[in-house]
């Protein structure tokens, strides 16, 4: 059975710093790309940043270049979104997302990011 459980979401006040983890389980994870999505509500869901299946490569979204970093452990299954500088338009709930090659998309559940004082 596939998952991906977010975790490390909360409520953090302006300038702050989160990190969150995605836990996988129930495919060849090292085989997939993997990604972070956010989503307010009325709003699509958005990309935030992304890493290749081996971690060589990682892009991000301009709105968080410079302030949030993608990393994998491949030997753990996780892919975690550090999150520094926060902003109040951060806050949305943050998606995982992986991808194989040949098309197959899974998401997790989800994690609420409230950036507030």
């Amino acid at each position: 059975q596939v998952q991906l459980v977010e975790s490390g979401g909360g409520l953090v006040q302006p300038g702050g710093s989160l990190r969150l983890s995605c836990a996988a389980s129930g495919f060849p994870f090292s085989y997939y790309a993997m990604s972070w999505y956010r989503q307010t509500p009325g709003k699509e869901r958005e990309v935030v940043a992304g890493i290749s299946a081996g971690g060589g490569s990682a892009n991000y979204a301009d709105f968080v270049k410079g302030r949030f970093t993608i990393s994998r452990d491949n030997a753990k299954n996780m892919v975690y979104l550090q999150m520094n500088g926060l902003r109040p338009e951060d806050t949305a709930v943050y998606y995982c997302r992986a991808d194989s090659e040949d098309t197959r998309t899974y998401w997790g559940q989800g994690t609420q990011v409230t950036v507030s004082s």
